[in-house]
């Protein structure tokens, strides 16, 4: 079972990559960040959009945070635009370090149940093992979003975890 200090470092990590993406996507222009590149949700916005929609529906589920307004077969498409994906990104990382803040080993060993439309039924689960995915998710599709932008030319930074200060101290 991972523990508090471990949701905490993954959160940090979370913010610092999503900031290297963002710096570097917007060194690009707004036809090469929606280019299909052959990803899985498309391009880079329409990646980085699905990872913002997999962020909401589990906060929403780990917080009680309103749901995204989209099924997740039109998570490439939740925000209109760069600039209110940008504003929407940095915020929701600052809510997800502050909820990782705040995170206990007792509701790490509770367990939550919920209806989910990607399993088709009801399920129930650790809420150590969502925690797990739910920095899974993100880290799998930034490894996508990271190689479309460095094969489109632009320079995100390195993605190692060990660069994240455990302690909380010091920028990564």
């Amino acid at each position: 079972m991972i523990g508090p200090d471990h949701v905490r470092l993954m959160a940090r990590y979370n913010a610092w990559q999503n900031r290297s993406l963002v710096t570097a996507a917007d060194g690009l222009d707004d036809a090469a960040r929606r280019l299909d590149r052959g990803a899985f949700f498309g391009s880079v916005f329409g990646t980085l959009n699905h990872i913002a929609w997999g962020d909401t529906v589990w906060m929403h589920r780990f917080t009680g945070r309103p749901k995204p307004p989209l099924p997740n077969r039109l998570s490439a498409t939740l925000f209109p635009d760069w600039a209110s994906y940008r504003s929407a990104r940095m915020a929701l990382d600052e809510e997800i370090l502050d909820w990782a803040g705040r995170v206990q080993a007792d509701w790490l060993a509770a367990s939550q149940s919920w209806m989910s439309g990607a399993a088709g039924r009801e399920v129930s689960r650790p809420n150590w093992a969502l925690a797990a995915h739910f920095f899974n998710h993100q880290t799998h599709h930034r490894g996508q979003v990271h190689a479309m932008l460095t094969a489109a030319g632009a320079h995100p930074e390195d993605t190692d975890l060990f660069f994240v200060d455990p302690a909380g101290e010091g920028p990564p």
